[in-house]
C-alpha cells in the first residue's frame, strides 16, 4: 500500500511539473504572438454610435460640415477625393451660393484652351475636388513610397470582417458602419505603445487598428485644437475623427437616406400586397370544397 501511495505521489509531481512547463510554454507563446502578430488589425475597431446607423438612420448635417472642414484643413494635403463634385455638397446643407464660394477657393488645372495651352482657373460647382498631387507616382514619392489612398469611397472600401455569429446579427441590425468604425479607430489609435519585443519598421508608425500590418507610413494626422469649430463642438482628436469618418461615409454613400426610405416603402408595399393576395385567395376559393 505504501508503494502504491508513493507511486501516486511521484506521478502527481511529474504531472504538476509537466503542467507548469506547459503553462510556461503557453505564456512564452502568448508573449511571442503579442510581439509578432499574424492577424490584423491587432485590435478590433470600436463599434461607435452613428446617427446614420440602422434602417432609419440619417446623416447629421452639422457633423458632416465639421467633417468637411477637417478634410479640407488636414486630410486634403495628402488625400484626394476625385469622385466627389462640389455640387454634391448641397447634401450637407449648403446653398448654391455657398457651394460656388467654396469651389472658387480651389484652383483647377484645365485646358487646353483655343491656343492649345493648359491653364489654371477658379473651381466651379461642376468640378471635383482636385488632387494634391499630379499623379500616383508623385504622391508616393512625397510620402515615403506609399501613395495615400483616394478618400472618395474609403468608408465603403475599408472595414474589418466580423466573424460568426455577429455577421448573422448584422443582417437584422443593418450594420453597415464597418468603414467609419475602422477610420475612427485608426485615427485615434496612434498614441498606443507597441508590445515589448515588437519590431516597428523604420519610418512607420505603430497603430494596432491598421488593417494591413503593425504600422503604417502615415504619421498621426490629428491633434487637439488643430481645427477650429464654429458651432461649439469639442475640438479633440476623438471628435475630429468622428466627424471626418461621418463625412467620408457620406462621400461614399450620399444617397443613403433616400435608399433607406425607398427600402422601407418597398417593404410596406410588399406586406400590404401579400395581405391582399392572401385575402383574395381566401375569397376566390371560399366556395370550393377541399
Amino acid at each position: 500500500m505504501k508503494k502504491v501511495l508513493s507511486s501516486l505521489a511521484l506521478l502527481g509531481l511529474v504531472a504538476a511539473g509537466m503542467g507548469a512547463a506547459s503553462t510556461g510554454a503557453s505564456a512564452q507563446e502568448e508573449a511571442h504572438n503579442e510581439a509578432a502578430p499574424t492577424h490584423f488589425p491587432i485590435h478590433e475597431p470600436k463599434e461607435m454610435d452613428w446617427s446614420f446607423a440602422g434602417p432609419f438612420g440619417t446623416y447629421d448635417k452639422a457633423q458632416l460640415q465639421r467633417g468637411l472642414k477637417v478634410y479640407k484643413e488636414v486630410c486634403s494635403a495628402c488625400h484626394s477625393m476625385n469622385l466627389v463634385a462640389f455640387r454634391t455638397l448641397e447634401g450637407l446643407g449648403y446653398s448654391d451660393a455657398q457651394i460656388k464660394t467654396l469651389a472658387a477657393e480651389y484652383t483647377i488645372h484645365d485646358g487646353p484652351n483655343d491656343a492649345g495651352d493648359m491653364f489654371d482657373r477658379p473651381g466651379k460647382p461642376s468640378d471635383h475636388f482636385p488632387a494634391p498631387f499630379p499623379n500616383v507616382e508623385a504622391a508616393a514619392a512625397a510620402n515615403g513610397g506609399a501613395a495615400p489612398p483616394d478618400m472618395s469611397l474609403l468608408a465603403k472600401a475599408r472595414g474589418v470582417e466580423r466573424g460568426f455569429p455577429r455577421f448573422v446579427f448584422d443582417i437584422f441590425t443593418q450594420y453597415a458602419q464597418g468603414g467609419p468604425d475602422y477610420i475612427h479607430s485608426l485615427l485615434t489609435g496612434y498614441d498606443q505603445q507597441p508590445p515589448a519585443g515588437m519590431v516597428i519598421p523604420e519610418g512607420t508608425h505603430y497603430n494596432p487598428y491598421f488593417l494591413s500590418g503593425v504600422s503604417l507610413k502615415m504619421p498621426k494626422p490629428l491633434s487637439d485644437g488643430q481645427v477650429t469649430y464654429d458651432d461649439g463642438a469639442p475640438q479633440t482628436v476623438d471628435q475630429y475623427s468622428r466627424d471626418v469618418s461621418a463625412f467620408l461615409m457620406w462621400a461614399a454613400e450620399p444617397h443613403l437616406e433616400d435608399r433607406k426610405k425607398t427600402g422601407f416603402r418597398v417593404l410596406v408595399f410588399l406586406l400590404l400586397f401579400g395581405a391582399l393576395v392572401y385575402l383574395t385567395k381566401r375569397k376566390v376559393w371560399a366556395g370550393v370544397a377541399h
